[in-house]
């Protein structure tokens, strides 16, 4: 299993990325991806989250509206569209799948890609 996340960078307050967690090694498309992130000294929030087949999806309050959270499921890829990015964006993204059957629940995490947001 592989949740490998790219497109984090170093930008100025206003500007936009878009972050990419390309998926392998389980059925992409029966999972729920999210998008974390954990700034210097705190804890791991959610972000953005999609159901399989983009049935459902939630943001967080202070990300609402300025952040899209899409999945292509013929890629294999999750991706998150932030855009008016604020200094206190500034943190490390990390994807998330997570299943949950009858009997079973996976949950799998990228290593993270850091996005900084500064003048």
């Amino acid at each position: 299993v592989q949740l490998e996340e790219s497109g984090g960078a170093l930008v100025q307050p206003g500007a936009s990325l878009r972050l990419s967690c390309a998926a392998s090694g389980f059925t992409f498309s029966t999972y729920v991806m999210s998008w974390y992130r954990q700034a210097p000294g705190k804890g791991r929030n959610m972000v953005a989250s999609i159901t399989s087949a983009g049935s459902r999806i939630n943001y967080a309050d202070s990300v609402k509206g300025r952040f899209t959270i899409s999945r292509d499921d013929a890629k294999n890829t999750v991706y998150l569209q932030m855009n008016s990015l604020k200094p206190e964006d500034t943190a490390v993204y990390y994807c998330n799948a997570n299943y949950r059957g009858m009997w079973t629940t996976r949950d799998y995490w990228g290593q993270g890609t850091q996005v900084t947001v500064s003048s």
